[in-house]
């Protein structure tokens, strides 16, 4: 189409962005047929992008500004996107959705209110080193230290303890490779386990994204450099029908463990879906007995692997 055949810049380029996609028509009848949580990441903008991102050195580009860039997007995701209008602030993506007594999803916003990529070494926690940002880390504390669900399930955007660089020399996600004490974004992360653990927040589980392979990773304080949380699991899965890549490295400050990996180390970069190296993942609840079963699934529905 029009709108895809250069950089998004314009709100019209965005919102071509998001109806080139439902052309597909598998897409159309999966939506129809699947309800959805959605957050959003780095593409529904620009790679890798920071409000403060410098893009006078990219020529694609005639806009400039990330900032604005990144308010078109917004705009044209939520037009486009199913999330109820939040009454304190309409364009406000984090939300807190109940499911009854087993199971609460805490879908979070690991974008909007970060600071910009650095080495992400800060020995402080101010508005350069975050990445939840001060207000929507208290509403998420509040909202876990409210919930009765047995579940608590974390939706984000990015990964908890993989390293994803912003070459050459900056982090895009929480870890910063350096295997010792939390440091820069890893600080809110932190703060945030050391609540769950003094408020007795049990049963949570986190599903992220960002990284295109499936991975489950299991989080000790046994294994940690910081040890001021109980143990969770990290499961990822997707992106739906991406180039799918080998698996990232582990950051040791949280302790975590590789559990199972869909692709290996020798995996090719940026493999096409037609090789079959797709994944979704799913998470059932057992009404009787409220265990929880996560499932890691290839294109063709089979299962590579489960835990209880």
């Amino acid at each position: 189409t029009e709108e895809k055949s250069r950089v998004a810049q314009t709100l019209d380029d965005f919102r071509g962005n998001q109806r080139y996609n439902y052309l597909d028509d598998n897409l159309r009848r999966f939506n129809a047929e699947v309800p959805q949580v959605v957050i959003w990441d780095d593409h529904e903008v620009r790679d890798n992008w920071y409000w403060e991102r410098d893009l006078t050195r990219d020529k694609r580009y005639e806009l400039k500004s990330a900032a604005l860039l990144a308010s078109r997007a917004r705009r044209a995701f939520l037009e486009y996107q199913p999330i109820a209008i939040n009454g304190d602030d309409p364009d406000r993506i984090y939300r807190t959705l109940p499911y009854g007594p087993l199971v609460e999803i805490f879908a979070i916003d690991l974008r909007s209110y970060r600071g910009p990529n650095s080495e992400n070494r800060q020995t402080t926690l101010d508005e350069r080193s975050a990445i939840f940002g001060a207000t929507q880390l208290a509403t998420l504390k509040a909202r876990l230290a409210a919930s009765r669900a047995t579940w608590k399930v974390i939706a984000s955007d990015m990964p908890v303890g993989l390293v994803v660089r912003d070459f050459p020399s900056y982090y895009e996600a929480v870890a910063n490779g350096d295997p010792g004490a939390p440091l820069g974004r890893e600080l809110e992360l932190a703060d945030l386990l050391r609540f769950m653990r003094d408020r007795r927040i049990r049963n949570v589980v986190w599903v992220t994204g960002d990284v295109h392979y499936c991975a489950a990773h299991y989080y000790n304080p046994e294994r940690a450099q910081f040890t001021e949380f109980d143990p969770f699991w990290e499961f990822i899965a997707g992106p739906l029908n991406a180039g799918t890549f080998a698996p990232g490295v582990l950051d040791p400050t949280f302790g975590p463990e590789v559990k199972f990996t869909g692709t290996s180390a020798d995996t090719k970069p940026n493999r096409p879906p037609s090789e079959g190296l797709q994944f979704f993942g799913t998470l059932t609840i057992s009404a009787k007995t409220r265990a929880l079963t996560a499932r890691l699934i290839d294109g063709s529905g089979k299962v590579l692997y489960s835990v209880e």
